[in-house]
């Protein structure tokens, strides 16, 4: 026995989610048919990130157990060859048995991607949320910074949430300009339940001056998730990569 550990990318638009789920077409389950069928096993992989429905990924990193005899670094040729064209996987490898990509302590890098001009572009409209009003990107990156560190981000998530702790690390967060384009590229030891999104949709009202930097840290001392702003749509939401430490 051992097992492998896939860096996947995927288009997020057609599928709901990574998790499997009854009735809906999610990232996880493509994968798990595909593997099963190529390696003729009962394959059912283990994801580092559940992302939601319409969200995308450059790096996600999922793990599965064979007895397969194929090489490690093989397998993503093989796999590749029968994956729809909107999942592709980046590589493949062999990892220590004891390796979990949801336990093992890792940095995850998420990018928010805002198109900000007055006329959505088409070719752009699936992996950005366009934003026509004029966004004060310099007032984003002061509310940003107010975010950096470690704090209790109970305010940030979704209120169906149930874990043991809502305290979590972001080591930076950036409000990088690129023409029409203003990205908010995150990094931390872990996000919760819509964490990202609902912090992109903080900072897009601090942009568009409905909310002030200054409130940024009393909104992380509240319990209250309607003190923030509203959750951001997913397309616009894109797993980078995971780092994972040794």
């Amino acid at each position: 026995m051992k097992r492998i550990k896939l860096v996947i990318a995927y288009d997020g638009t057609k599928y709901c989610g990574w998790q499997i789920q009854p009735n809906a077409i999610t990232v996880e389950e493509v994968i798990n048919k595909q593997l099963t069928k190529l390696l003729d096993e009962d394959i059912e992989i283990i994801g580092s990130s559940r992302t939601d429905s319409g969200v995308h990924a450059l790096g996600n990193v999922a793990v599965f157990d064979t007895e397969t005899r194929i090489p490690a670094d093989k397998i993503a040729y093989a796999l590749n060859q029968r994956l729809p064209k909107d999942i592709v996987i980046q590589s493949s490898c062999e990892v220590p048995l004891d390796f979990h990509p949801r336990y093992h302590k890792s940095c995850k890098t998420y990018e928010y991607k805002i198109l900000n001009r007055e006329f959505l572009l088409p070719t752009m409209r699936l992996y950005h949320h366009f934003v026509y009003k004029k966004l004060d990107t310099d007032k984003m990156q002061e509310a940003a910074n107010y975010l950096v560190g470690e704090h209790d981000f109970k305010s940030f998530c979704s209120t169906k949430i149930q874990v043991k702790s809502t305290v979590r690390t972001i080591y930076s967060l950036d409000v990088i300009c690129k023409g029409d384009e203003v990205i908010l590229r995150v990094r931390g030891n872990g996000f919760l339940y819509n964490m990202v999104r609902i912090i992109a949709g903080t900072l897009i009202n601090v942009g568009l001056g409905i909310m002030e930097p200054s409130k940024i840290p009393k909104v992380l001392e509240s319990p209250e998730r309607v003190k923030v702003g509203p959750n951001a749509p997913a397309h616009g939401l894109t797993l980078v990569n995971i780092e994972f430490k040794e």
